[in-house]
């Protein structure tokens, strides 16, 4: 049988109390500002209270757990006037990518009733926001070049793990960080691949302390080294999942992320991001994953789990979305 993993929250808060808490930092750069511009408006009686979006990626089939996802950020965009619900495509892995999977994708979610707003939008379209983004880090000495390949940074863990006090969490160890410039020339000269991380503990001195709200853990106190030096662009693209998310959200205009707890950390991260490139704050919603009957999270390759495979073995949509009842938030 199917089960939930579920956190032990901090006391929620409500919506409109978490809602009033949230700031909008003022964009510091002009240029920059263009480029964040969010999607207007049609005139101010229209004003979106809520605007969630589900951004699955098109590299195979929508499992239950992608139903649930896009289930909560659905419902928590109709349950409020005007709310707007918009769907993105997170195709930025182009190896992995297909076609036909932007279509299935859309299929699914017509099937199962959740319509969304809009056109869907492609992040491989935005790539010149999120080298705009890239650009003012490198600016202000928030990111660096990391040279490591994974093999190298596999046998550093190894090392500080075998350490007396070895780290509980692998996070990246910061070889390249402590690189000369003649050092970083050095390896350019030499043709060698780079990816661009962020500085974690430079970019939280500049920021101080800082917090995210959860409708589900409440008020969190943001831990810029969780996940440590993360990469933003990639070596083989030009953007990781962390820049890129923030950079569409602010695009977007999300006032509601919603997704899995497996994420939650990832939001340490991504508030940070938004502090140093002056974007909006949005509330946060974390909900419980859906987990196979080894108590691990679905996978693409959960066929069995597949809502093709459902709607081909003669399910309907309301017996679908009842298999993921167990997983919305308490709130719904």
């Amino acid at each position: 049988m199917m089960s939930l993993h579920r956190h032990s929250g901090k006391n929620p808060l409500s919506v409109s109390e978490v809602f009033q808490k949230c700031g909008s930092p003022d964009a510091r750069a002009s240029h920059v500002s263009l480029l964040f511009e969010m999607l207007p408006l049609s005139k101010a009686s229209d004003v979106v209270t809520v605007r969630t979006r589900f951004a699955p990626s098109p590299t195979g089939q929508l499992h239950l757990g992608h139903a649930l996802a896009a289930r909560v950020a659905h419902e928590t965009a109709r349950g409020s006037v005007r709310g707007q619900f918009l769907l993105r495509h997170e195709d930025l892995d182009g190896a992995r990518v297909r076609e036909a999977f932007y279509q299935a994708i859309e299929d699914d979610l017509e099937w199962l009733g959740l319509s969304w707003d809009g056109d869907a939008l492609r992040q491989s379209t935005r790539m010149a926001a999120y080298e705009l983004a890239l650009e003012r880090l490198r600016g202000n000495g928030l990111i660096y070049r990391c040279f490591c390949t994974r093999r190298e940074i596999q046998d550093e863990w190894a090392r500080i793990a075998a350490a007396p006090q070895g780290a509980a969490m692998p996070v990246y160890p910061g070889t390249c960080r402590r690189l000369t410039p003649g050092q970083q020339r050095q390896q350019m000269d030499a043709g060698a691949p780079y990816a661009w991380r962020l500085d974690s503990r430079r970019a939280a001195d500049l920021a101080g302390p800082l917090t995210f709200h959860d409708l589900r853990f409440g008020s969190l106190d943001v831990d810029p080294q969780l996940l440590g030096d993360v990469v933003l662009s990639r070596k083989d693209t030009g953007c990781s999942y962390h820049l890129a998310v923030v950079v569409d959200d602010a695009f977007q205009h999300i006032t509601h992320v919603t997704r899995g707890d497996d994420l939650l950390a990832s939001t340490h991260v991504h508030r940070l991001l938004q502090f140093h490139l002056g974007l909006p704050e949005p509330l946060y919603l974390h909900h419980p994953l859906i987990l196979d009957d080894h108590g691990i999270r679905l996978a693409k390759r959960s066929d069995s789990l597949a809502i093709a495979t459902l709607r081909e073995a003669g399910k309907m949509p309301a017996e679908v979305l009842a298999l993921t009842d167990h997983g919305l938030p308490s709130a719904f």
